[in-house]
This record gives structure tokens, C-alpha cells and sequence, in this order.
């Protein structure tokens, strides 16, 4: 006897989905247009569990926060027009990152749709606004439509160069009722092996370099193992600017901070790329203003990466269009091949030059006060597999470079956008899909302001972050740009901020307050050791922080 399905809702039927793909967690911030998912996900909590926020921009930084610091897909949602603009920020966000985020959000009655009567939330061409927004978005006409457009966004987000996607659904569509077959899970496809003849083409530069540097970015993330290999078996150093920290510890003998790397750079004659933009070698020590097609200063450039635009964007010696693990695996295979001892340098040579350049820079580095000494306590008092978010303050940009990270995926960065203000949002992400890991948030006075409610949302959920907020009474690098750049004419950088222990009080919230690193580093176990959120504020005197810039732009 054949089984006779209920109908169920357009919202029932994308929970559904998610559950069919894995998804156990969704953060968001409910309204009409999307009452059917939220309804749905409410009758779904022994499956699904659901996170709420203060602000849509919250919602989407903590889906953020969750993808990137696993590889897995994070998902959030939000209700239509000026929800989907706010959360517009994280959404660039995890595009700059190639972050696998589904946003799921509603839309006017379908039949306004392209009216613009100006209906609730209405705005024009939203799936247009979205589809340049993400790396995919689509909407669902029908309920029965709704397993294959979630398996769809799955297979968007997850194959290739992973980014976010967006799904909307009319509001009359969504709270519509019909009888649905499942599909199952999306069929994501394996990584292919890379073309045989541009690996061998790849490998023979490698085994002919002198001095190879390896830069590993976002896209690295998941092959740490094979980079280890490669970079010991050419005992080539490995460097990055932000995504692709922690893959080799910049602690261990091979593994190196930007502004290190910078130094060694001069004598490179290889460059190999896996999974990165190459922002150090083409922005950053070659100017940002100067577009380029190839690799500056006449090195060779190795590249293995997933999405064939960048071989366009950039073009390589040896470009090897792959997945990193698996273009990194056949490339040591090809290298044995070719050199049955490895590539033939002196390696004594090669370790002193690395080992002595991390001596000179740190000394350098060092004189980089008071972020440096604060960036050391933090270090010191965080577990090797605690997460580090930096946001955009004078101790996030010092960190940069200052930081060391030790395991891949805990230094996590906002990208090449530079959204100040997703710091502490992301960190709620981050520790709901890590409950068991320590997570601490570096923010700025200004940058924390604007996801201050979300205090509310940590307090209420039960997420322990420890937020460290630096407060100079100003954006720190507009100031001391309008000193440095415009003699002074100081326009809308200087903050009046409110009494922060009190603030967290307010929410319920543990807070301290510091005034040097010595007291951030005797106050950070008990934060730690908290099972709650702590804000630690630290006092710092205004314009008392040395610039990061000469680290982070070096002259060319």
C-alpha cells in the first residue's frame, strides 16, 4: 500500500532539505515574510538548533563565523528588503573568504512581485541585488520546487571556489502548502585530479629553484597535511597575509609571518600559490594602486587553485588548476619523481637564513607597543586550537603579522573587505560550532559599537566568547591619518564612548577593566575559564599606539 504524504508549507519543506544536507544549526532573526521557516524550524529543534539576534547583520556574521571556522556550510535568515541589506555586509564578507553561507530570506506576495507597489520590505529586483551579492542565488516559485533549489545552493556553495548563496521565497509562496518529495542530501561531486602534464610543468620549476617560498591562502585551509609535506620536502618557507594562517605554524622552523616573509622575499625565485589571491606579493609589497597580471620582479610563480579565473586574474609559470589537497598531493608525487632526494640547496643554509630573519624582524616587531605586548598575553593565555578573530583595530592590524598562529582555521580574518564591526558577531558563530573551544574576539572601541546589542544575544544564548574591547577613544587609523596626512583636521574619527563595565553590566555580561599588558594577562584565565561571555576593556591613553602600517605596507 503506497504511503500517502502530507502536504506541508513552503518553509517546511526548506527545513526539511536542510535537514536532508546536514545543517544542525541555523542563526536568524524572524519576521513576517519568513513566520513559515521560522514555525517550521520551532517544530525542528530536537534536529535543528536555532539561533537568534539582535541585528540581521548579526545573523549573517555568526553563519559567517560558523563556515569559516569549519568548511562547513553556515546558515542563516532573515526577512526581506532592509533585512537582506543589512546582512549585506557579512554576505561580501564570505564572498571575499570563499565562505560556504546560505541566506535564506522571503519576499513580497508573488503576485507584487515586479510591481513595485511598494509592499512591505519591497526592493527592486532583490534577486538581482543578491545574485551580485553572492556566488548564486535563485528563487522558489513553488513548494515542491523547494528540495531541489536547497540541494542546488548546497552544490553551489561547496563545489569549487566555496561562497556564499541566497535563496528567496515569495511571502505567499512560503506559507503555501503542497505535498513534496525528498531528494536526500546534494551530491557533491569529489575534487578531480589535476591535468598530469601542468603538474609535471609545476614540479620541474620546483626542483630547479633555489629559494621557493610557499603562500597558502582561504583555499589551503583543509589541505594543512599535504602543505606540511610539500613545504618540508622543499624545504621552502610557508607564509600569509590572513586566510591561510595556521596551516604551518609560524612557531615551527618553515613556518613564517608576513612581515618575516618580506624580508626572505628579495632572494625568492619561486613563488608557489595554493588556494590565495597572492594579495602580500602583488598589493602589499608592490604597491596597491599598481595592477598586475603577473608576478612583479620577474620570479616564477607556481599556482594550484580551483577556480580557473584566478589563472586569468593572475597569470602563473605553472598554473595547476585543482583543489589544493589534491593539486598539492600529485604535485609531491610528480617531485619525487623527477628528484629522488628532493630538490637539490643547501638546507643548512636555507634554515639560518629563515632563523635569523625571524630573530631581526621580531626585534623589530617588537618595538610595535603597546599592541604587541597585549597580542603576547593574549597568545600566552589562549589554547593552541583557541580561535582568534581580529577585527579592524590597532591590535587586529598589528596582528597581522604579531600573532602566531598555530593551527589551521583559529586565525579568522575578515578578508579582503575589511567590514569593521564583524569582529565580536563572528565569534558567536565561531564558538556555537565550537562549544568545546576557547574563542576570543580583539576588537576596537568603534568596531565593537557596531554589534554592541549582541551582548544581549551572547548573554540570552549562552555563547562564552571572551570579547577584549581597546578603547582609545577614537577609529584609530582615520586619527592618526587626519595627524599624519591632513595636518591634523581631525572630522568625525574621535569617539564619545560609553562606560563599558557598565554596559556589560547592563546585559547581564562579566566585565574588567586594564590598563597594560600585565593586568590583560593576569585577568585572561579567569576570562577563559568562564562559562559565560567576558568583556575585558582596556584603557589605552589616545594616540599612544604605534603605527602597524611599515609591517603591513612595507616600502617596495
Amino acid at each position: 500500500m503506497l504511503q500517502v504524504r502530507d502536504a506541508v508549507s513552503g518553509g517546511r519543506a526548506i527545513v526539511d532539505a536542510l535537514i536532508a544536507n546536514g545543517v544542525d544549526t541555523v542563526f536568524g532573526l524572524p519576521g513576517a515574510q519568513t513566520y513559515p521557516l521560522f514555525d517550521a524550524l520551532a517544530l525542528s529543534t530536537e534536529r535543528i538548533r536555532t539561533y537568534g539576534a539582535r541585528h540581521e547583520q548579526a545573523s549573517g556574521y555568526m553563519a559567517f563565523g560558523y563556515a569559516r571556522s569549519t568548511g562547513r556550510p553556515g546558515v542563516f535568515s532573515v526577512v526581506p528588503g532592509p533585512g537582506v541589506l543589512n546582512a549585506g555586509a557579512a554576505l561580501i564578507t564570505a564572498l571575499g573568504c570563499c565562505a560556504p553561507v546560505l541566506m535564506i530570506t522571503g519576499g513580497v506576495p508573488s503576485t507584487f512581485e515586479g510591481r513595485g507597489r511598494g509592499h512591505l520590505h519591497e526592493i527592486p529586483d532583490q534577486l538581482g541585488l543578491l545574485r551580485r551579492m553572492t556566488k548564486w542565488s535563485a528563487r522558489i516559485e513553488r513548494v515542491e520546487d523547494a528540495p531541489a533549489l536547497v540541494n542546488e545552493a548546497f552544490w553551489q556553495m561547496l563545489t569549487g571556489r566555496p561562497g556564499p548563496v541566497a535563496l528567496e521565497m515569495a511571502w505567499d509562496s512560503m506559507a503555501a502548502t503542497a505535498v513534496v518529495e525528498p531528494l536526500g542530501a546534494a551530491v557533491i561531486p569529489s575534487a578531480t585530479e589535476p591535468d598530469a602534464a601542468a603538474v609535471e610543468a609545476a614540479a620541474r620549476l620546483l626542483v630547479s629553484a633555489r629559494r621557493p617560498m610557499i603562500m597558502t591562502g582561504s583555499g589551503a585551509q583543509h589541505a594543512a597535511e599535504e602543505v606540511r609535506a610539500l613545504a618540508t620536502l622543499l624545504d621552502a618557507p610557508v607564509t600569509a597575509l590572513r586566510g591561510g594562517r595556521g596551516i604551518v605554524a609560524e612557531g615551527e622552523p618553515l613556518g613564517l609571518s608576513s612581515a618575516v616573509a618580506h624580508r626572505l622575499y628579495p632572494k625568492t625565485d619561486v613563488v608557489v600559490g595554493i588556494g590565495t589571491r597572492l594579495e602580500l606579493p602583488t598589493m602589499r609589497w608592490a604597491g596597491m594602486m599598481t595592477y598586475h597580471e603577473r608576478l612583479p620582479g620577474g620570479r616564477k610563480l607556481v599556482r594550484i587553485d580551483v577556480d580557473p579565473e584566478e589563472m586569468v586574474r593572475l597569470k602563473a609559470d605553472a598554473p595547476v588548476l585543482a583543489d589544493a589537497k589534491a593539486g598539492v598531493r600529485a604535485l609531491i608525487e610528480a617531485i619525487g619523481r623527477l628528484s629522488v632526494d628532493g630538490p637539490n640547496r643547501d638546507v643548512g643554509a636555507v634554515h639560518m637564513e629563515i632563523a635569523e630573519a625571524k630573530a631581526a624582524v621580531g626585534a623589530e616587531i617588537a618595538k610595535v607597543q603597546p599592541e604587541v605586548d597585549y597580542l603576547h598575553a593574549i597568545r600566552a593565555a589562549l589554547p593552541d586550537d583557541g580561535f582568534f578573530l581580529t577585527e579592524l583595530c590597532q591590535a587586529g592590524f598589528t596582528s597581522y603579522f604579531a600573532w602566531e598562529a598555530r593551527q589551521p582555521r583559529t586565525y579568522v580574518s575578515e578578508g579582503y573587505q575589511g567590514t569593521l564591526g564583524y569582529g565580536f558577531p563572528t565569534a558567536l558563530g565561531v564558538k556555537v560550532a565550537h562549544p568545546e573551544r576557547k574563542v576570543v574576539a580583539v576588537c576596537g572601541d568603534g568596531g565593537f559599537m557596531f554589534g554592541v546589542q549582541e551582548l544581549a544575544t551572547a548573554a540570552q544564548e549562552g555563547i562564552a566568547v571572551v570579547v577584549v574591547v581597546f578603547d582609545n577613544g577614537a577609529y584609530g587609523n582615520v586619527r592618526r591619518d587626519q595627524r599624519t596626512r591632513f595636518e591634523g583636521r581631525f572630522i568625525a574619527s574621535e569617539l564619545c564612548n560609553p562606560d563599558f563595565l557598565k554596559l556589560a553590566e547592563a546585559f547581564r555580561i562579566k566585565a574588567y577593566w586594564v590598563t597594560s599588558p600585565g593586568e590583560l594577562a593576569a585577568i585572561l584565565p579567569t576570562a577563559f575559564a568562564a562559562e559565560e561571555t567576558v568583556l575585558v576593556h582596556v584603557a589605552v591613553p589616545p594616540d599612544s599606539e604605534a603605527s602597524p602600517w611599515p609591517f603591513i605596507h612595507p616600502a617596495p
